[in-house]
């Protein structure tokens, strides 16, 4: 016994340890209530944020994930956070330097929750134009930290997850589609320098390079549906505040085009299969297994992906849609799948997207028409 508590005393002089076990014990809601009332250990552990140790980090966001995750302590928490400047910039630090994967995972599990719970913290992050006094300093707090915008360090630490954690790059990418359910977010990435280029970019990459590729099997939109969802959801605010902007014009975007219709396609096989599939389950496990036409992630994600097609449908000229159909972005099959989840709901926009499409290929335009009677002109 003597030993083994000498291990317990020599394993708690270890920083990271000791923030790692009290993770644990807040695991139990009991503990994890001790642990958030006590106001002390509350500003030692934020403080811990701006330790220089990554190991450190990654145990003392564990701890703060852990507790925020719990209904009955995690507002003490958020007031506390809001009450201590220096989260704001140690967070962002991390989020705009750090290479190690998993702790920008967890420091956007964090931030994610803390948006998550909290608009008005969120409000205030975002017009963080300038830094912050630091408050209470530590000898492991950084001397110096420079002016922090959080959505470039978002962007930042996305990049730096996007290839070897999936998972991580959905966090970011919510916590993108967070900062966009208000304006100052959105005018937050059209007012940036760049103009809101790099967010642009950054998404498109992912749409047309990234996620559901011409030979990946469609099913796999069951698995990228939560983080395309989110991706979409904040090209979508963009292009809808930012019409004049160059990088989103629409002869610089026609391969996204091809991509939305593509994700509506995979939809539509993985709703048949779902469909085909209740019918050969007997009636009794259909219900058990809560099978439905359509999953409803896949519903939001076709609502998000309609919102957004529909509008650059919209804007798209005669040219545009002739480098689409020279391109194979365009073709009969694929506007019928478009026109099909469109209608009614973005019936002007359809209509508009079909006027000039008459005027650039007229067979195409009929079989169409055709196919869609709504749409014919009347005599």
């Amino acid at each position: 016994m003597e030993n083994d508590i000498c291990k317990v005393w020599d394993m708690s002089m270890d920083e990271e340890i000791c923030v790692g076990i009290l993770g644990n014990m807040a695991c139990f809601q009991d503990i994890c209530m001790s642990i958030s009332k006590d106001g002390n250990l509350g500003q030692v552990l934020l403080q811990r944020l701006c330790d220089s140790d990554s190991p450190t980090l990654l145990e003392t966001n564990r701890l703060l994930l852990t507790c925020l995750s719990q209904p009955d302590v995690a507002n003490i928490w958020v007031e506390r956070i809001r009450e201590n400047p220096s989260v704001y910039d140690c967070v962002c630090f991390i989020m705009s330097s750090s290479t190690n994967v998993d702790l920008l995972v967890k420091v956007g599990e964090v931030v994610d929750k803390l948006f998550d719970l909290d608009e008005e913290l969120m409000l205030n992050w975002i017009k963080n134009g300038s830094r912050q006094s630091m408050g209470q300093s530590t000898d492991d707090s950084p001397e110096e930290l420079p002016d922090f915008k959080v959505i470039p360090c978002v962007l930042e630490a996305a990049k730096q997850v996007r290839s070897d954690n999936p998972e991580g790059l959905d966090v970011y990418m919510h916590i993108l589609q967070l900062l966009t359910t208000v304006d100052e977010g959105i005018q937050a990435i059209v007012q940036s320098p760049d103009g809101g280029k790099d967010t642009w970019s950054l998404l498109y990459d992912l749409v047309c390079c990234g996620f559901c590729q011409p030979d990946d099997p469609p099913i796999i939109i069951q698995e990228q549906k939560t983080v395309l969802a989110s991706i979409l959801s904040v090209l979508s605010a963009i292009f809808a505040a930012q019409t004049e902007q160059e990088y989103i014009k629409i002869g610089k975007n026609i391969p996204m085009i091809g991509s939305l219709i593509r994700v509506l396609q995979n939809m539509e096989d993985c709703v048949k299969r779902s469909v085909d599939n209740s019918k050969e389950s007997k009636p009794e496990e259909t219900e058990k297994m809560g099978v439905t036409e359509e999953d409803f992630h896949l519903k939001i994600l076709r609502d998000i992906c309609c919102e957004l097609l529909s509008n650059m449908l919209q804007e798209m000229t005669k040219e545009n849609i002739l480098e689409g159909l020279k391109q194979g972005h365009l073709n009969e099959q694929k506007c019928s799948c478009a026109f099909q989840n469109l209608l009614p709901l973005y019936f002007a926009s359809v209509e508009s997207f079909l006027e000039v499409l008459r005027e650039t290929d007229q067979t195409l335009a009929s079989n169409l028409e055709r196919n869609f009677p709504s749409l014919r002109l009347q005599p």
